[in-house]
């Protein structure tokens, strides 16, 4: 005898209810999990429990991704029924929605902030591990790239002041150069300058000079001392006597 139709309805103990929940939530999540394998879908589950508890399964490694072409393909949708009469808009709904929609991205930035993590599985955590490490590597990735520019402008920058400094020395240089040549050309040029050498004294003026005879080849200290004091008052007389006809005259 065949089995008959079961009926559905809530189940009104809690315990049992508790029980059928996790039962049934483990086959749906791996019921998603063949889809997406078998068919090679995107799949993307999102349940929450009685308690307001929630349990997801993306076939991607980010059920963001998931989401943001699920709300283009509901946009590009609504673009196209644009034109078709409109129905009144069941804002009770759509207010559901974004607060749905509000709320896990909270939770997704609470998690990233390593926060609200007792509710996540392995898996999950293990997604969580993965997109953090991606987005440091993009971070140092960044962070890389503006130091190499900044190591880059502060180079260009040292060569520039290098050029200006060695400018700046060879001028030095060539002014100390300079500096140090004036003296020589100004004794050059005074040197075509120099006064004439004075006149001689007049003939006058010039004492004489008298050979001294030694007699007999022997020569006397005495003798000779006295034989100049003679001839020295001899050319004194002469030039008094000289001197005496001059103003006579």
């Amino acid at each position: 005898m065949g089995r008959g139709k079961v009926q559905l309805r809530r189940i009104e103990n809690k315990i049992n209810m508790q029980v059928t929940f996790s039962k049934r939530r483990g086959g749906l999540l791996k019921k998603a999990h063949e889809i997406s394998v078998l068919c090679d879908a995107e799949v993307g589950l999102i349940v929450f429990s009685h308690k307001g508890k929630l349990f997801e399964y993306s076939s991607d490694s980010c059920m963001d991704r998931i989401l943001e072409k699920y709300e283009r393909y509901s946009f590009a949708e609504r673009q196209v029924t644009a034109n078709e009469p409109q129905f009144p808009v069941n804002w009770s709904l759509e207010q559901s929605k974004l607060r749905a929609r509000i709320e896990l991205l909270q939770r997704n930035h609470r998690n990233y902030m390593g926060e609200d993590l007792d509710s996540m599985s392995l898996k999950d955590l293990q997604n969580l591990e993965q997109q953090l490490d991606t987005a440091i590597k993009n971070i140092r990735s960044r962070k890389n790239q503006l130091l190499y520019e900044s190591i880059c402008e502060l180079q260009q920058k040292e060569k520039v002041i290098q050029e200006q400094n060695s400018m700046l020395t060879k001028q030095i240089k060539d002014k100390e150069q300079e500096m140090a040549q004036q003296p020589q050309w100004e004794q050059q040029n005074h040197g075509h300058h120099h006064a004439p050498p004075p006149p001689p004294p007049p003939s006058f003026m010039m004492t004489p000079q008298f050979p001294c005879l030694n007699m007999g080849g022997v020569s006397n200290e005495g003798e000779t001392m006295e034989t100049r004091r003679n001839e020295l008052d001899l050319t004194l007389d002469s030039l008094y006597s000289c001197n005496l006809g001059c103003f006579a005259a």
